[in-house]
């Protein structure tokens, strides 16, 4: 699906609600992406979970859940990465995917809705989740971006930024804190929480702001040459054990989660 306003344009897929391309006057603002790797380019949707659950195991309310696992032993990315979503509305600027989740991992049926409204210099990103089974559900979503990037790339944002202390990419729960202001190009794979809604990645290929709402938890991967992934998130990695962040909703209850991506320069 290709979606247009002014000299931007941006191509949508069903599989996963993926972002795979999105340029501005011909030039790319994202790394362009790759449906059969959804997370190493492009832009995934993250649910119910948001990056890894340590041993792709949990237990919730008593039941013990079993999820697929990476060849790290760990479950990652959610489960409906590879999942086709349905189309609910498409306009010229804007699309609308639905997707119903089932599986044995997880403990109830969940509806997510997916909304991406494209404008020349910027696109809002709105996630709706619902609990439309029998049993609490519980939650962490986020979305995996690659910004490219060249030379040296730094973050900026107001407030405060915690890390969250990991061994082995697992965050522990224990929160430690980090100057990210005065941080230049420096290698990550891993999560903070930050107290503004705003961050700016600035480097000689672009300056570009996201815009969070609902998603105060932020993941950096910096695994992918000429890019870096800033993934704005519900939770934590881990959340199922770790509780940062995890949401459990009631059966009816929904949830917004909202970002925006503006380009200040390209």
């Amino acid at each position: 699906m290709d979606l247009n306003s002014g000299d931007a344009h941006a191509v949508m897929c069903n599989r996963g609600a993926y972002l795979l391309e999105w340029s501005i006057s011909d030039k790319d603002v994202v790394l362009p992406g790759d449906l059969d790797k959804p997370t190493w380019g492009g832009m995934a949707i993250l649910i119910p979970f948001a990056n890894r659950v340590k041993g792709g195991e949990y237990e919730f309310e008593g039941v013990r859940y079993l999820l697929p696992k990476n060849e790290e032993g760990h479950a990652i990315h959610g489960l409906v990465l590879n999942e086709e979503w349905d189309v609910v509305s498409i306009g010229e600027n804007n699309v609308s995917l639905k997707h119903v989740l089932h599986n044995p991992g997880y403990p109830t049926e969940l509806t997510s809705i997916v909304r991406y409204t494209l404008i020349d210099k910027g696109l809002d990103i709105e996630i709706i989740v619902r609990n439309t089974g029998l049993k609490d559900a519980p939650l962490v979503v986020g979305a995996h971006p690659y910004f490219i990037i060249s030379g040296d790339w730094r973050l900026k944002t107001q407030g405060s930024v915690q890390m969250c202390e990991a061994v082995n990419k697992i965050p522990t729960g224990r929160l430690v804190p980090f100057d990210i202001n005065n941080t230049v190009r420096r290698e990550f794979d891993d999560c903070f929480l930050i107290s503004n809604d705003d961050i700016v990645l600035e480097s000689n290929y672009s300056t570009i702001r996201i815009i969070r709402r609902g998603m105060p938890y932020v993941q950096i991967f910096t695994g992918v040459p000429n890019a870096v992934a800033i993934e704005p998130m519900s939770g934590a990695p881990d959340a199922y054990h770790n509780g940062m962040g995890l949401i459990i909703m009631k059966p009816g209850e929904e949830r917004v989660f909202k970002f925006t991506i503006e380009v200040l320069r390209l």
